[in-house]
């Protein structure tokens, strides 16, 4: 934490915190002496202050704060009424706070509900207080009163695991100060992961063993009062077999044993695992049993991730046995769901708990996409860029946690920071607005002096993710607002990891943008020079009445001009883009992350696990449009010997995407040209988009210049729901085709085509790879109304993360 070198001097209703003394009662609870530690250290770490912790206030010492529970707080004199009185109804987790002043000083007095409500109210004392160099002051307004949280379960996923992006370099100390982190805001829960994941056993970046670190995090967590949750998958192949749920149990019990606290275990479906329902709870029966021998209170939570249909019908059967009510305690809601969290909570026995488990980390490929994002950031900052999304997660939050006890979100590294601080802020307040939750955050991770600034910076950061990039003007002024904090800033605010993710974001989205604007700009001269082939005299005619048309075009001119002047244009964008400045300082940011917090954003030089786990330093350069595609298109039609064809290949290439008269052209992956889709609900309504067209990606993008963008956008739909296009006004007298391209994304699930909902237009079919064009003709019946409805669908019934159904280009050509 940066220490301010200033601090104005402390408003006359502020409290000058120069000179403090922390009271705790005689006889404090481990718990309690560990939230004064923690408010002493913090303190420390932002003024240089020393307050001492002492069971009395010394003469002279100041502003006296108060810790206590509400079981302790009669211990420490009539200080402590005002908010003891407070506290007298608070619910689990909660505290309340007064101040005031007497004939022996000021005092401000913290009391918890319980152990944990102390922290908490500590973490909230923090947050308000404005901190400098051997200075500190607060406010009592902005603190005075009581509060409890209105979910009684929130909390954070933390897997020290390979994929994780950076966790998987965290020492103790660095864990430990994250949980504490978390505990400020309000988090009640951590959830751990097992050796054994659907991971590699080993990191180069391990500091400690896997087994060793776990042990670590619980105890850290039972420090401080947390519950201690573990995500433990079940990847065996075979829990029918009793020789695999024996081995099963001794792994596992294993882990039981060693860890100091287990709260919970939460045993996934899937996403990993694939075993059916029954030979499922049978399995997790057995565990509940073993599990309890070491943690007699813990509990057994499972999820119906990924099943298939037929599973679902199983899985409710089995919720509907009043056997399985005796040890099992709750269901989780995660990614890869077949049912809508609405959905599920109707289907299951009100008597069984649902805890909410949000994806807060992906940005595509996942449970809650960025809606409509540009492609050029799809295919380069990819699935776990630093991605502060205040809005879009204050509505999750606020949508679906009405039918839940709370969450443990699922995170695979520091990427989603913002997004945890975000929800551990409306899981205490839904009602909280998501500028304050901002400026708390900015508040206590840099200071009260950069709050604001920082606050709107990560506001920002999501606006420079809405709408087409080349039109967001809003990114670029986004760049300029952090590079004004960079100019300004301290060193150690430079040294804080959470201002280089919020810059590294800034730069990049602006490099994007600027990369763009000119790769769109050298396509469009490119296409400009290649449609001179489109003028009088390219065309071959007849020389002289009778004759066969020209060998020739008639002009004298050779194609190979055209052609090289467009691709010399493309060679000048691809050897020389625009940003170079930008990217440098985004390649610097990318090293101060990893000595600063650990992040691997380069598979080669900073042993990142894979481009897709956040190490998009790899694809700074990826190209954002066709520049690549039409330049290798442009080098194959110069092979081609004559001059005729050429002209002639030229021209196909420029009418790529035209329907001819008549017709209509879609591009279901681009929101800006796909006037027939049926959108849906939108994403604020819906943003699972179980109801609603996503927008898909090709990343990493494993087609280079083979394929057009077209090709590596698509618009989908989820699960069993189908992808719709709606035309109106056509010929009712005309016959039409379509042509359509799919992706080559989850290929191996078929897809079909209906239109009208009754005119199959083609059955279920695998999809070709590689991706090419398919026509099919329209039934008559069908358009002779003059509308049309296309019904797209994947095979129906299957389970895993519902994609397939995926359509990149839709030409309805008039025959």
């Amino acid at each position: 934490m940066a220490v301010s070198p200033w601090l104005r001097a402390a408003a006359p209703t502020e409290f000058d915190l120069a000179n403090c003394t922390i009271v705790i009662a005689d006889g404090a609870s481990a718990r309690e002496r560990k939230a004064a530690t923690v408010l002493a250290e913090e303190v420390q770490k932002r003024s240089l202050l020393r307050w001492p912790i002492q069971s009395k206030p010394s003469p002279g010492s100041g502003v006296g704060i108060y810790l206590a529970t509400r079981a302790s707080a009669r211990k420490l004199g009539p200080r402590m009424s005002a908010a003891a009185s407070a506290s007298e109804r608070l619910s689990p987790d909660g505290f309340s706070i007064a101040s005031g002043s007497d004939a022996n000083g000021r005092w401000i007095s913290i009391i918890g509900s319980d152990e944990r409500g102390l922290l908490f109210g500590v973490g909230k004392f923090l947050r308000m207080a404005t901190f400098g160099k051997q200075a500190a002051a607060i406010d009592p307004a902005l603190l005075n009163g009581a509060t409890a949280p209105k979910y009684p379960l929130r909390g954070h996923q933390l897997g020290y695991r390979p994929k994780t992006n950076a966790y998987d370099a965290w020492d103790v100390a660095t864990w430990d100060q994250y949980i504490r982190d978390l505990a400020m805001f309000g988090t009640n829960a951590i959830e751990l992961m097992p050796p054994r994941t659907d991971d590699a056993a080993d990191s180069p970046h391990f500091p400690l063993p896997p087994e060793q670190m776990m042990i670590e995090m619980s105890r850290i967590c039972d420090e401080y009062g947390l519950d201690v949750w573990i995500w433990y998958p079940a990847m065996d192949p075979d829990y029918a077999d009793p020789a695999t749920v024996e081995s099963a149990l001794k792994e596992w019990a294993h882990i039981y044993q060693i860890l100091p606290r287990i709260d919970a275990l939460f045993v996934p479906g899937g996403d990993p695992g694939h075993t059916e329902p029954k030979a499922m709870l049978a399995f997790l029966e057995k565990q509940k049993t073993s599990l309890r021998r070491y943690h007699p209170k813990a509990q057994m939570w499972m999820s119906p991730q990924g099943f298939r249909g037929t599973w679902m019908d199983d899985f409710f059967r089995l919720m509907n046995d009043s056997h399985t009510a005796t040890w099992l305690d709750g269901l989780v809601f995660g990614p890869q769901s077949r049912l809508s969290l609405p959905e599920l909570r109707k289907r299951v026995p009100k008597n069984y708990p649902i805890r909410f488990y949000p994806d807060i980390t992906h940005s595509v490929e996942c449970q809650y996409p960025v809606p409509d994002w540009d492609v050029a950031y799809a295919l380069t900052e990819g699935r776990e860029v630093i991605n502060p999304r205040p809005q879009d997660q204050a509505n999750i939050v606020r949508r679906y946690s009405p039918e839940t006890i709370g969450f443990i979100t699922y995170s695979e590294g520091c990427n989603d920071d913002v997004n945890k601080f975000v929800w551990s802020s409306l899981g205490w307040n839904p009602e909280m607005h998501v500028m304050d939750a901002l400026r708390e955050f900015g508040r206590y991770f840099f200071g009260a002096q950069s709050a604001e600034g920082i606050a709107q910076g990560l506001q920002q950061l999501e606006y420079n993710w809405r709408g087409p990039l080349a039109t967001n003007s809003s990114v670029p002024v986004t760049l300029a607002r952090f590079r004004d904090m960079e100019r300004s800033a301290s060193p150690a605010l430079l040294e804080n990891w959470r201002f280089q993710q919020a810059l590294f974001r800034a730069y990049y989205d602006a490099s994007l943008h600027s990369r763009l604007l000119h790769e769109n700009a050298a396509l469009a001269r490119a296409y400009g020079v290649l449609a001179r082939i489109e003028e009088i005299g390219w065309t071959p005619v007849p020389l002289n009445i009778g004759q066969k048309p020209s060998a020739a075009p008639p002009n004298g001119l050779d194609p190979a001009i055209v052609l090289d002047e467009a691709q010399h244009i493309l060679d000048e964008a691809l050897r020389n883009p625009a940003g170079l400045a930008l990217r440098t300082r985004i390649r610097e940011l990318g090293e101060a992350l990893l000595q600063s917090i650990h992040m691997q954003l380069a598979v080669d030089r900073y042993q990142g696990e894979a481009v897709n786990r956040a190490a998009n330093l790899e694809t700074l350069e990826t190209p954002v449009t066709d520049v690549s595609w039409l330049r290798a298109r442009i080098q194959e039609i110069r092979k081609i010997a004559s001059a005729n064809e050429q002209v002639a290949a030229i021209r196909q290439l420029l009418a790529r995407t035209d329907p001819g008269p008549g017709g209509f052209y879609d591009e279901p992956g681009n929101p800006s040209n796909r006037p027939h889709v049926v959108l849906g609900l939108g994403s604020e309504q819906d943003p699972e988009f179980r109801a609603s067209v996503l927008t898909g990606y090709n990343y990493p993008d494993r087609l280079g210049r083979a394929v057009p963008i077209a090709w590596k956008c698509w618009g989908e739909s989820l699960f069993d729901a189908p992808f719709r296009m709606q035309y109106k006004d056509l010929d009712p007298r005309a016959q039409y085709r379509i042509r359509v391209v799919y992706s080559g994304e989850a290929r191996r699930i078929k897809i079909r085509l209906v239109a009208n909902g009754t005119h199959e237009v083609h059955g279920l079919i695998e999809r070709p790879i590689p991706q090419k064009p398919l026509e099919f003709d329209i039934p008559a019946e069908a358009t002779k109304s003059g509308e049309l409805a296309l019904d797209w669908t994947r095979e129906q019934g299957l389970g895993g993360n519902g994609r397939g159904c995926q359509v990149c280009e839709v030409w309805l050509m008039r025959k």
